[in-house]
């Protein structure tokens, strides 16, 4: 993950306050993340377009997998929001989330995956796949995570560049085994 930016001020005030913030939390990107920055731009399109068109794919199987309940995914008829989603956005991305039919099932399929990793940090060029109820929510109440409005079956998953026909095959060998 790399973050870059600028800063400006149009006050000396200004300038001491931004120069008492860059001293305490560092001031500059070191050359390299400048120079792998500068080069990731540049494919960055390409990039986004893979990771969309493989997400809608996957999002597609899933929902019409029999053991899968629900697909959260903009681009999806199905979902709530599409409507709104066609006519404001020009593209998705690739993570979201779907509900398995039971808890067990959810935990399950993070257990069977072969190619997709199962990790809490969504958002690289691999499929990572995460199950909130058994990893980054597992000490929080049902009851929390529904205000918060996750369920006990709902699976996250951010699809990366890999062929979508192998994630989809992944994904189908360990829903054979929930």
């Amino acid at each position: 993950m790399l973050l870059g930016g600028v800063a400006s001020c149009k006050n000396l005030e200004d300038f001491k306050l931004m120069k008492l913030f860059r001293k305490d939390f560092g001031s500059l990107m070191a050359p390299m993340d400048a120079f792998l920055c500068i080069r990731g731009i540049k494919t960055l399109p390409m990039r986004m377009k893979i990771h969309m068109e493989n997400g809608i794919k996957v999002a597609k199987f899933l929902e019409s997998h029999p053991k899968i309940k629900k697909v959260n995914h903009p681009w999806l008829e199905s979902f709530p929001g599409h409507a709104i989603a066609i006519k404001q956005m020009k593209g998705c991305g690739s993570t979201f989330s779907f509900e398995m039919k039971s808890f067990e099932a959810a935990k399950k399929l993070m257990e069977c995956l072969k190619i997709c990793t199962l990790a809490v940090s969504l958002g690289t060029l691999d499929t990572l796949i995460e199950h909130p109820a058994s990893m980054t929510h597992a000490a929080v109440s049902e009851e929390l995570m529904k205000k918060q409005g996750l369920t006990r079956e709902l699976v996250r998953i951010s699809v990366g560049l890999e062929n979508a026909d192998d994630i989809i095959e992944d994904l189908k060998q360990a829903l054979d085994k929930c």
